[in-house]
């Protein structure tokens, strides 16, 4: 694949006579004046939708950065995306659609970049797959590009408490084991989400857009704003001239997704508490980067970052509060005066790392406990482990944040979908010491790799969130923690150890020792995978029989090219 679209200056156009002629005519219908063709001309890619309080925001976003492309020189030209709202679609048959959108928010992009020959890009996005999706696609590219990122959702309020979606996941589990009453779940329910934004915790929203400020191709605070404060707009018009200026320079994508930009991400992503979702997303930008990155790097990186950042879903705080005090400069210069930041990587700014953060606080600020001093973190280490054993010859990923105990060895509950798991933990059928097996819901098997928000947030709602584990070949939600391993690999689907257990069977997660095993020797686990036959497909056609023809495994960001 080549580097970049061919550059496609309309100055060009005018040159070559009266073979472009029919171009001109048609983009002259859509805005172009004579002195136009000589401008550069910017893809404005958004999501704007009302199917998730994540995106209902970002048209006006759009507008702003249409208004802003012009002011700075450019030509704009705009296009949507589309986005599966995971809060939405958890725990139904739709959320298999979810990981595939990233895909498709992908190829979409790309599309219409490499299609009209653009010569920069600006993508704006709320929900989970959204910003994947789209440094997917700016990675492939390589056109000059910015993110820009729709904006945190502000916290909802009950009884003196911050509330975000996750608080009515749990809330389920809550009500069923008679820990609340019919009218604090109903006030949770009906409190939580009071606007747009994107999911307020630590999530996977507010995860990748911290990565994506880290990566560089965002400016400087801006993951955390609010999605309804006037300096999101701001913001958004700082992206677009930021961009002009990129594609003035010829600064491209590749020229800041380095390996040490990667490094710079996962550090982050430790250090504030973020999704396992960041793991498999990460990966599958670093593959269309064609930059080397594999789940052991993540390993080396938790062992010498700490989490220093008390943020949901583990901790107390939201992300509105991280950017009252700070936001992601202030954890990137605490980082990068502890030596675990790259401070001379390139930003979209055109300046490095460490010529943004020059003027940054590298101490918390006083009389908030958001953010931790270096030397007193919440974790000594990061809390996205990297697990291996005979059930995950290719890796797996326990989120270790918020545990009494980061052990446990119990008897085998097996589920061949989430909805069986969700139904016996609701009854009562799940208990302490055992460890839920949810299986046939990875990248193929699902398809689509479902997020387990709802089974662990009703383990947590039970008051079983470190007495039961949980392991899946699918994955999670940011707003999941507890004893709990996602995107275990090889799948149940292709043969994997995790389709070879039966109920009883005695399973260790062990978060100290990086540890994800079963009592099984390798003779019975041989005789076992020699009796088992592969399922039939759960789709034979449309998007999800297309998706789990072509996606490769979890361990290598669960991509499809």
């Amino acid at each position: 694949m080549p580097d970049r679209p061919t550059p496609n200056r309309r100055s060009a156009v005018v040159t070559q006579g009266d073979q472009r002629a029919p171009n001109r005519a048609m983009l002259r219908a859509v805005g172009f004046g004579d002195d136009d063709f000589a401008k550069p001309i910017v893809a404005i890619a958004n999501g704007h939708s009302t199917i998730t309080p994540c995106n209902m925001g970002i048209g006006a976003l759009a507008d702003a950065a249409e208004a802003a492309v012009q002011r700075a020189g450019g030509m704009p030209q705009t296009f949507g995306t589309i986005t599966i709202s995971d809060g939405i679609s958890m725990g139904t048959e739709g959320m298999k659609c979810s990981l595939v959108s990233r895909e498709v928010i992908a190829d979409s992009i790309e599309t219409v970049v490499r299609g009209q020959s653009l010569d920069g890009l600006l993508a704006i996005g709320g929900c989970d797959k959204n910003m994947p999706g789209a440094m997917i696609g700016i990675a492939r590219l390589n056109v000059p590009a910015v993110f820009v990122y729709g904006g945190t959702i502000k916290p909802g309020h009950h009884g003196g408490e911050d509330l975000t979606i996750v608080s009515v996941f749990e809330a389920v589990g809550q009500y069923a084991a008679g820990r609340i009453p019919l009218d604090t779940f109903q006030a949770i329910e009906r409190n939580a989400c009071p606007g747009a934004g994107s999911c307020g915790g630590m999530f996977t929203a507010n995860t990748m857009s911290s990565a994506i400020e880290a990566l560089g191709l965002s400016l400087p605070y801006s993951s955390t704003m609010a999605a309804e404060d006037d300096e999101k707009r701001a913001s958004t018009e700082a992206s677009a001239a930021a961009l002009l200026k990129a594609i003035e320079n010829d600064l491209r994508p590749r020229d800041l997704l380095t390996r040490e930009a990667f490094e710079n991400a996962i550090a982050v992503v430790m250090a504030v508490g973020g999704s396992t979702n960041a793991v498999l997303h990460l990966l599958a930008i670093a593959r269309a980067a064609e930059v080397p990155l594999e789940l052991d790097d993540f390993e080396a990186i938790r062992q010498r970052v700490p989490v220093f950042c008390d943020l949901k879903p583990s901790g107390r705080y939201v992300a509105t509060d991280l950017h009252r005090v700070g936001g992601i400069p202030l954890v990137m210069k605490m980082l990068l005066e502890a030596g675990l930041l790259h401070g001379d990587c390139m930003t979209i700014t055109g300046r490095t790392i460490a010529q943004n953060l020059a003027d940054v606080l590298s101490t918390p600020p006083a009389g908030q406990d958001v953010v931790r001093p270096f030397d007193r973190p919440l974790y000594a280490h990061g809390h996205l482990a990297v697990l291996r054993g005979n059930l995950a010859p290719d890796g797996a990923v326990a989120k270790t944040s918020g545990l009494k105990q980061g052990r446990i060895t119990g008897p085998a509950r097996v589920f061949e979908s989430e909805e069986e798991a969700m139904a016996a933990i609701l009854d009562d059928r799940v208990v302490a010491g055992d460890v839920v097996v949810i299986r046939y819901e990875g990248p193929i098997g699902g398809p689509g790799m479902r997020e387990m928000l709802s089974p662990t947030s009703a383990i947590i709602g039970k008051g079983l969130g470190d007495a039961v584990g949980l392991i899946t070949d699918g994955r999670f939600s940011g707003g999941t923690y507890g004893l709990v391993v996602g995107h275990v690999a090889p799948e149940a689907a292709v043969g994997g150890p995790i389709g070879l257990l039966r109920e009883g069977d005695r399973i260790t997660i062990d978060g100290e020792r990086n540890v994800l095993s079963v009592a099984l020797d390798e003779a019975e686990l041989a005789a076992r995978r020699a009796a088992w036959t592969p399922p039939e497909p759960r789709y034979r056609t449309g998007v999800l029989a297309k998706y789990a023809k072509l996606v490769g495994s979890a361990s290598e960001g669960a991509v499809t090219g």
